[in-house]
This record gives C-alpha cells, sequence and structure tokens, in this order.
C-alpha cells in the first residue's frame, strides 16, 4: 500500500488531479443514467408495468355499469314534481319540436312512483327499491348531455370521449396511465351482456391509437362457456399438453420476438405477443378469478344466483368484484346488449314502445345487481378504493312518445351515479329543468365525468396524453373539469 497515493488499496497509482476527479464523477454519473436507461427500457418492454399518477388517488380501481338504450331519468333518479302537476298535458303546444324519432306526446309522469330516502333524503323511483337503500353512499350528476341521440356514436362518445369510433376509450387510457397491478389478469377487463354486444361493439372498449395493448379483454359470464374463448386446447389436443406444450410456447415465444425485431414499433404485434403471453398465464389465474363456486351461500342470494333473469347480472357484478380483489385496474360491466329491436322485452334500456314493459324488466336486475355489488364491496372494505360508476349513453324524453307508453331519445339530459373511491355519498350535482328535458345547472358532459374519475385514480386528466397524428389527444379532448362538489 502506497500512503502517498489517493487509492489506498492500491487500484491507482496516481494523486487525485482535478482532471482525474471529474473522470471518477463522470464515470459515476455515467453508471447512474445507464442504470435509468435500462429501467426505462425495462418499463419500455413491459407496457403494463405498474406506474405512478400525477397525484395520490383516492381509488385503485373502477367497476363501471354500462346502461346501453339509453335509461329514462325521469322514471328512476330525476324527480320531477311539475311533470306529475302536467300529466297528460300537451308538452309542445306550439307544435314546433321534434323529438329523435317522433313528435312530442303529452306530459307523461315517472310510470313509478318517487320517495325520498336514506339521511341526504334523495328522492328514488321505486324501480330501484334496493339502490334506494344505498343512496347515502352515492353521488348524483343530474345534469349529463351528449352531443348526438344516436345510440353507436352518443356510446362511443360516453366512452371515448369522441362521437366517432377509433379513440381510445376510458378503460384503456386509465392503463396507458397507471399500468396494471399484477400480471397474471389483463388490467382492463369487460363483461358484456350474455345477450350479446352493445351498440358499436368491441369498439366500445377499444385502445384507438394508443398502443393496442392497452384495448379490453372479454370475459363472457355465461356459466355454460369458458371465460375465454379457446382459452384452453380442445380436448383432440389433449396429448400437446404438459411438457411438450411448454417446450412449443419457448419456441413459440423465440418465433415471436425474432419477427418483432425486425418490426420495431408495431403495437399491434407487440399486443398480440403479450396477449400469447398472458392467456398461457390466464390458464391458470382466469379458472380461478371466475369460479364462483367458492363463494358463500349468502354472498350468492345476495347477488340472486337462482333468478333466472337477474342472476345474469348478479354474475358480472361478482365477478367484477373478484377481479378488483385480484389487481384488475378497470372493469367494465354491460347491463344490456345490442338493440336488435323490440321483441317481447328489449334488449336495452330502449324503450320507444312500453317503458313498463322494458324498464319494468331491466330495473329489478340493475337494481338488485348494483345494490349486492355496493352492499358487497362495502362489507370487505373495498368500497373506499374502489370506484363504482353507473350511466347511459342519453336518456329519454318527459313526454309520451306519440300516443303509446313509450318515451323517445333525450341526449339533453340524464343521470349518472357514483359511489366509492373518494366519493361524497348522498350529494347531487347539476339539474335538468322543471319537467328533465334539458340540463340546465351546470350542464356535464362525459369530459366532466371522465376528468373526475381520473382525478380520484390519480391522474390529471389535462396532462393524460397521447401524441398522434399531429395533436397531444386527451381522453377528454380540450374540454372537462373535476367535480369537486361530488368528491369526500
Amino acid at each position: 500500500m502506497n500512503p502517498n497515493s489517493a487509492f489506498p488499496c492500491g487500484q491507482r497509482e496516481q494523486f487525485v488531479t482535478r482532471r482525474n476527479f471529474l473522470w471518477e464523477l463522470g464515470g459515476g454519473l455515467g453508471g447512474v443514467a445507464l442504470a435509468a436507461m435500462m429501467n426505462e427500457a425495462q418499463a419500455a418492454a413491459n407496457p403494463l408495468a405498474t406506474k405512478a399518477g400525477h397525484h395520490s388517488a383516492k381509488a385503485k380501481a373502477v367497476i363501471q355499469i354500462f346502461c346501453p338504450g339509453g335509461l329514462s331519468h325521469v322514471d328512476t333518479w330525476d324527480y320531477k314534481p311539475e311533470l306529475v302537476k302536467r300529466q297528460g298535458k300537451p308538452f309542445d303546444v306550439d307544435g314546433k319540436l321534434q323529438f329523435f324519432a317522433s313528435k312530442p306526446g303529452n306530459c307523461q309522469q315517472s310510470w313509478w312512483p318517487f320517495r325520498q330516502h336514506g339521511e341526504c333524503g334523495r328522492w328514488i323511483s321505486d324501480l330501484f327499491p334496493k339502490l334506494a337503500q344505498r343512496v347515502d353512499d352515492m353521488a348524483f350528476i343530474h345534469s349529463m348531455q351528449s352531443k348526438t341521440a344516436l345510440h353507436g356514436p352518443a356510446m362511443f362518445m360516453a366512452n371515448s370521449g369522441f362521437i366517432l369510433p377509433g379513440f381510445p376509450s376510458m378503460g384503456a387510457w386509465v392503463t396507458y396511465g397507471l399500468g396494471s397491478v399484477g400480471d397474471d389478469l389483463p388490467a382492463f377487463v369487460v363483461l358484456p351482456d350474455p345477450r350479446g354486444l352493445p351498440p358499436g361493439g368491441v369498439i366500445n372498449w377499444g385502445a384507438g391509437f394508443l398502443p393496442a395493448i392497452h384495448q379490453g379483454t372479454t370475459l363472457q359470464t355465461d356459466v355454460e362457456k369458458p371465460p375465454i374463448a379457446d382459452l384452453f386446447p380442445s380436448k383432440n389436443f389433449a396429448h400437446l399438453r404438459g411438457k411438450t406444450e411448454q417446450a412449443s410456447r419457448d419456441f413459440l415465444q423465440t418465433l415471436n420476438r425474432a419477427h418483432a425485431a425486425e418490426r420495431p414499433g408495431n403495437s399491434e404485434l407487440e399486443a398480440r405477443i403479450s396477449a400469447y403471453e398472458l392467456a398461457a398465464r390466464l390458464q391458470l389465474s382466469a379458472p380461478d378469478a371466475t369460479n364462483l363456486r367458492g363463494e358463500s351461500d349468502a354472498t350468492k342470494q345476495l347477488y340472486k344466483f337462482d333468478h333466472e333473469d337477474i342472476g345474469t347480472f348478479g354474475r358480472q357484478c361478482l365477478l367484477a368484484r373478484r377481479l378488483v380483489e385480484r389487481g384488475v385496474r378497470f372493469v367494465q360491466i354491460f347491463c344490456g346488449a345490442e338493440n336488435t329491436g323490440a321483441k317481447k322485452i328489449r334488449p336495452n334500456w330502449d324503450s320507444h314502445e312500453d317503458i313498463i314493459r322494458d324498464h319494468g324488466y331491466w330495473g329489478p336486475i340493475l337494481d338488485t345487481g348494483a345494490a349486492a355489488l355496493l352492499t358487497d364491496l362495502k362489507s370487505r372494505g373495498m368500497l373506499e378504493s374502489t370506484l363504482v360508476m353507473c350511466t347511459s349513453e342519453f336518456g329519454r324524453q318527459p313526454a309520451a312518445q306519440g300516443a303509446g307508453k313509450g318515451r323517445d331519445h333525450n341526449a339533453g339530459a340524464f343521470t349518472a351515479w357514483l359511489a366509492g373511491g373518494g366519493i361524497k355519498g348522498g350529494t347531487a350535482y347539476g339539474s335538468t329543468d322543471a319537467l328533465g328535458f334539458k340540463a340546465a345547472e351546470n350542464p356535464a358532459y362525459c369530459y366532466d365525468l371522465h376528468a373526475t374519475a381520473l382525478h380520484l385514480l390519480g391522474l390529471n386528466h389535462e396532462k393524460l396524453s397521447f401524441y398522434n397524428n399531429g395533436i397531444n389527444r386527451r381522453l377528454t379532448d380540450v374540454h372537462g373539469h373535476v367535480i369537486k362538489e361530488i368528491l369526500a
């Protein structure tokens, strides 16, 4: 050891000069930079890696219940005494109005009486007796409106903020901004109605111009079908399971990565490879997550498993709870399918001919499943960290459709409600006019609903953007504000 050396360990035999000092310092910073680059590369290799939000979050996950077809606000959440007073009188005295598909009929009060419920005293119609018991956990936005009264474009707007298809859905934006909590289940899961897909189909949960890996993964909730189609090989290929299957996967992975290396920046290809990798893990995780047999009899009764119609949606809601428990970030449930015409009962909430028949059928389904979900989440201590949202693409008119018992589309007014995840229960925001025809006080669009949900998840809707086609795109476009009045 040389006592005169600046490096007594003998690794260097020279004194420290300014040049040596800067060299050593630069090397250290280079190491830090290299480590940072490696971390970035690792994150880029896994676009669903967990990411930090813009601020502290109140909610860890979202369960969104979507009611396609246009749920009537004046028959459910939005009490209008003036509509009761004007029952049977002409809605449009001058005869100048034209609804979406009809001329206005006479004023039509709610087909179900309204009553006050909870400590907050909110008015809820008798169509939802079970949700009425949970009203102190719920916050209502009564002044929602859409830019279109067409089902498909209105669905796209409610899900992506744009009436045109091809833009990322809210679930895709959430996973893009926050990544996934776990590795064994998708970050964004969609549970369509077993009757079929909603208006607009799978585009409602697409990734648009975001990397394709952020699109929703559809799970089937039909008890007679596997949760994911073709997840397991058919019986004809049973001999390929076990060690042979793993060797085939490893070989396929080598081919896939070699193929992808020659095509950098192809997000659809990366998404497909990631989907194959996730599918292998899902063979273990999906059956566990979707196996409802282990739930207690009391839980099954809460969700009305034994009811032919109600039990179907109940299973969707219970499955949503189980998915959130296992780290799924965003779960979207559809209560209703594509509007294929007026059969015995409309396949969704689009009640043009007979609202008593159609809402009378769908009301108990939504009421039982959604109330059970809120009750179940709260009993498990999960409601505080899970944001539950319920909306439709638009509302319905306060006048009868012609001389019938139905109601026409109404893009000018409808109601959405939220619960849990940082929401102040028992509150309301905005209002419609005296008859429920148009949003009057604090009109709100999906932009405001989305901005509020993102805020509760720890994301600033103005900072969550993606550069596409010459512009930084947002879920809220150039609009939206956080509705602070309903936040805890």
